[in-house]
């Protein structure tokens, strides 16, 4: 059986990967009530800040979002990336009611979210999108730089702060060993002992982790960040072999035994280890892909001071250490280690991949993205 991986800080390799090739490139409700400025309580307009200083400093930010009382995510399991602890510590340091949206939702649908809620309270006050989306939705994000945005390497952030990547993972194959033989290569997922029972999470013309997942059968199948078009066709067999399952995977699923084989983010399958002891990761070794989320404020939020708050509360020291026991790396990651204010027993946690890691860059990403668009449903349909 594949052991799970090694429980080790993440190699350099996935950090000059990042740094090389990431460039900075519901129900209706009344609106929020505003005053006719819409000025947070100091007279700062909250939703033309850019830095805490627009406010007099963090301690009026503070006050700001406290008066606000509320905050509107969404797409955030708990289980992913450590969110549920996230937003609890968020909210009791605070004081301010998080309200979390369709946890399980895809990066597409935070947006059609924003859109669609435009005006109202109830609108998402901050993003957290995978790469794809985030690049072709600039244009509703508010600019920011957090406290420690001197901190974030340049490559993963727009140098106005209209996104920051948060935090990054490797692609991986979860398996339940007490239902299907062990998984040691993709193709393995062909096989007919893994019939109706390999899912990947989401739709990859929406969701991040399931384009990334047919990256990485992409580049198992000779394709590359360049052609993903093998891992489309890859998946049209494992539909035609009776094998690919198009149901969602959520913990419930695998838990229940419902998707005993899932192509998701390493941290999210390896949150279920803790639930299904008999739950194995394995990061395909020849063929690991690598990619950080990003994170934004919705330029039309409703809370326009907490969404700030909540962004510098997230690229904080206590933020990142939160994402790291989440089994994820943030972005901060290396900073933090060498200012040894990267919790030693996270930072110990966290997965290594030995050998070339892939992560497109957003010129390579829009190419995918238009493949995908043109090609996926035709494949799985």
């Amino acid at each position: 059986m594949p052991q799970p991986m090694p429980k080790r800080i993440l190699s350099k390799v996935f950090a000059a990967s990042f740094a090389a090739l990431l460039t900075a490139g519901a129900v209706a409700c009344a609106p929020p009530e505003k005053d006719d400025s819409g000025a947070a309580g100091s007279g700062t307009d909250a939703a033309q800040a850019t830095s805490a200083e627009d406010f007099g400093g963090m301690e009026a930010l503070v006050e700001a979002a406290k008066a606000e009382g509320e905050l509107n995510v969404i797409a955030l399991p708990p289980d992913w990336a450590n969110y549920g602890a996230i937003i609890a510590a968020f909210s009791e340091k605070y004081g301010i009611k998080v309200n979390s949206a369709q946890p399980d939702a895809s990066s597409q649908d935070e947006i059609n979210a924003a859109n669609q809620q435009k005006g109202r309270s109830t609108a998402p006050d901050v993003f957290d999108l995978g790469q794809s989306v985030a690049l072709a939705n600039t244009s509703m994000f508010a600019p920011y730089k957090v406290a420690t945005f001197d901190e974030i390497p340049a490559a993963f952030k727009d140098p106005d702060g209209t996104w920051v990547n948060d935090y990054g993972g490797y692609m991986s194959i979860g398996f339940d060993s007490a239902k299907v033989p062990p998984v040691t290569t993709v193709d393995d997922l062909l096989k007919p002992e893994y019939q109706g029972k390999v899912a990947l999470n989401g739709d990859p013309t929406q969701a991040g982790a399931a384009f990334s997942g047919v990256l990485m059968v992409a580049l198992s199948q000779g394709g590359s960040a360049d052609d993903i078009a093998p891992g489309v066709e890859f998946f049209r067999k494992l539909k035609d072999a009776g094998n690919f399952l198009p149901v969602d995977p959520t913990p419930a699923t695998i838990e229940s035994g419902q998707t005993p084989v899932v192509i998701d983010w390493n941290y999210t399958n390896s949150s279920e280890t803790k639930k299904l002891p008999s739950w194995t990761v394995v990061v395909p070794p020849d063929n690991a892909v690598a990619g950080y989320y990003y994170q934004a404020i919705n330029k039309d939020a409703p809370h326009p001071a907490a969404a700030r708050l909540w962004q510098e509360f997230l690229y904080s020291d206590e933020g990142q250490n939160l994402y790291a026991q989440g089994g994820v790396r943030p972005v901060r990651a290396d900073t933090m280690q060498a200012d040894g204010v990267l919790d030693p027993a996270v930072a110990a946690a966290l997965p290594v991949v030995e050998g070339p890691v892939t992560v497109p860059t957003p010129e390579q990403t829009e190419k995918a993205s238009k493949y995908l668009a043109e090609n996926w449903a035709a494949a799985v349909g």
